[in-house]
């Protein structure tokens, strides 16, 4: 069963993904996605449990979320300005979603 949740999950958040890639492109997609997923999963971790999680945080974030575009694009642009913005600001999102519990 936590498999299908899994499953459903990143069947939502990939296209989602796509989406918000496709009205930002280039770094700036990546860098709301991975951003806005932080917060999600930062909210998730203190709310929910079990299949919720699966779901959501698992599924959903797991695909809506990206390290491997991230990664190419730090070579690719050798920016370190992007690099420890994107981490900074994960962090900081992810924190975030921690206080909103």
């Amino acid at each position: 069963m936590t498999v299908l949740l899994v499953a459903v999950g990143a069947v939502v958040g990939a296209p989602a993904r796509l989406l918000v890639s496709r009205a930002l492109p280039g770094s700036k997609g990546t860098l709301v996605v991975n951003v806005l997923g932080s917060l999600l999963l930062g909210v998730l971790v203190g709310t929910t449990s079990g299949s919720s999680y699966a779901l959501l945080g698992t599924g959903f974030c797991g695909a809506f979320t990206t390290f491997s575009t991230f990664a190419v694009e730090a070579v690719q642009e050798r920016s370190f300005s992007y690099v420890v913005a994107s981490v900074v600001l994960c962090l900081a999102a992810a924190a975030l979603g921690t206080l909103v519990r």
